[in-house]
């Protein structure tokens, strides 16, 4: 609380940093279901006539992330960081050639990385050895390939990531002050991308599917999307 306190009392110099799946929108079987909640809209947009930076830190593509969210007026950072960086469009048609060859029932292209989804399947042991030789296969084109949440992420190899797009995103605005929360393992880049600034808080939204060194890594940490909108109504 005493973190909680201090963020709030100065939002002129400081930045809230959300991922949106697990975060703000609760986690469904399909991604493309996905919403954020009205009550967490409405605070979204209380907080972002608030603070210096509101700012949604997604793995989806941008857009696609503005549309979950649905308050457009916040900032948006897609594809894990790549958005931000000139590099990543060179990899856009590798990638569209490998999924070209790929056979996945829910495979999403998100332009400048993919994600192969097996939250649905029947035989989650079964899923995950066809994801392997997938991974395999990506990993010889020059890919990253990793795990995350009941799905196989394929990234260029770029030195970017959601700690560089958060890093990036407060020295453009010479903030020193943020709270960055999310749920996987991703977001133990965002949850660096704050280390070192004058007033930094990372709050996990834990889950049973989550990465145990997030939880480790928090400096707050809540059970879901439900408890951490309760959280930012206390900012």
């Amino acid at each position: 609380m005493d973190l909680l306190e201090r963020l709030a009392d100065d939002p002129g110099r400081a930045a809230l940093l959300l991922d949106v799946d697990g975060v703000l929108a609760p986690i469904v079987p399909r991604p493309e279901d996905a919403r954020v909640p009205e009550e967490t809209r409405t605070t979204l947009r209380r907080l972002d006539a608030r603070y210096a930076l509101v700012a949604c830190i997604s793995g989806r593509a941008g857009e696609d992330a503005r549309r979950i969210v649905g308050v457009p007026e916040l900032t948006y950072v897609g594809n894990h960081g790549l958005e931000l960086e000139a590099e990543a469009e060179a990899w856009h048609a590798r990638l569209h050639t490998f999924l070209a060859t790929v056979d996945w029932p829910e495979l999403e292209d998100k332009g400048l990385s993919a994600a192969l989804h097996y939250r649905s399947a029947a035989d989650e042991v079964a899923a995950r050895s066809e994801l392997d030789a997938i991974a395999i296969r990506a990993r010889a084109e020059g890919f990253i390939a990793r795990y995350g949440r009941k799905v196989l992420e394929l990234v260029p190899p770029l030195d970017a990531n959601k700690g560089t797009a958060v890093r990036r995103l407060l020295a453009q605005r010479g903030l020193t002050r943020a709270l960055y929360a999310g749920d996987d393992t991703t977001d133990l880049d965002g949850f660096n991308g704050v280390s070192g600034l004058e007033l930094s808080i990372r709050v996990a939204v834990a889950s049973d599917e989550g990465p145990a060194e997030l939880r480790a890594a928090a400096d707050i940490v809540v059970a879901s999307p439900e408890e951490f909108l309760s959280l930012l109504k206390l900012l």
